[in-house]
């Protein structure tokens, strides 16, 4: 993960999936939407909504409960979209709600555990312990390599 370091912290966009909390470096952010209308593609993978028309630009969706093999929850009003930008390419991400900018000071970080319950290992790239919450820190290009579209 690249990490946007002031000093000796990340600061990161903090969002939630199911029960968990994961975050992603504030800097492949580029905004946080409302969900709007899916226009499904046929023929990709599950995890793949499809694309949406955000001011004027097509991006593709990203369900991140379905990519991690979650159980998919109803959307709600806190569902949002996370406009990232992975290598050039704008990718949308469903998730649960995202609420949270965060300072996170490095020495908080550890590395991802062996076994993390249904995410694969490749896709975290470590975890960190604020006061009482625990942070899932994604490498997002992992979590998209397959899903190169165009």
């Amino acid at each position: 993960m690249s990490k946007v370091a002031t000093g000796k912290e990340i600061k990161v966009i903090v969002f939630q999936l199911l029960d968990k909390e994961y975050a992603i470096p504030v800097n492949q952010v580029q905004s946080i939407e409302k969900i709007q209308h899916i226009t499904r593609v046929p023929k990709v993978e599950e995890y793949v909504k499809g694309v949406i028309n955000l001011r004027g630009v097509v991006i593709p969706i990203i369900d991140l409960s379905s990519r991690f093999d979650l159980t998919p929850q109803e959307q709600t009003d806190h569902t949002r979209v996370i406009i990232a930008n992975i290598d050039g390419m704008e990718v949308g991400l469903v998730v649960d709600s995202a609420n949270d900018v965060l300072d996170i000071p490095l020495e908080a970080i550890e590395q991802q555990p062996e076994v993390v319950g249904g995410i694969e290992a490749e896709y975290i790239s470590g975890v960190a312990k604020i006061e009482k919450r625990l942070l899932i820190l994604l490498h997002l290009d992992k979590v998209l390599i397959s899903n190169r579209i165009g």
